[in-house]
């Protein structure tokens, strides 16, 4: 085996893929600020009610914050 981390979809970081760490904060700070949804349930991209897709929308913004904490934790340099 390679003395590099492997690559995983969930368990790499976006900025070993290329992505610049600034865009990964700044969609994880989106996806904190949908989940906190400030409105009330008054935003929504997809609306609750529809049955499965209903919470796609907040699987998304959990998985873009995932995103960006594995990049505070576990980016640093490559």
């Amino acid at each position: 085996m390679d003395d590099e981390k492997s690559v995983g979809f969930f368990t790499t970081p976006p900025s070993f893929r290329g992505i610049p760490r600034w865009l990964t904060y700044l969609a994880a700070l989106m996806g904190f600020v949908y989940i906190l949804n400030p409105g009330a349930g008054v935003f929504e991209i997809i609306p609750d009610n529809f049955p499965i897709v209903g919470n796609l929308d907040e699987g998304v913004a959990f998985l873009l914050l995932w995103y960006g904490l594995m990049e505070f934790f576990e980016g640093g340099e490559q």
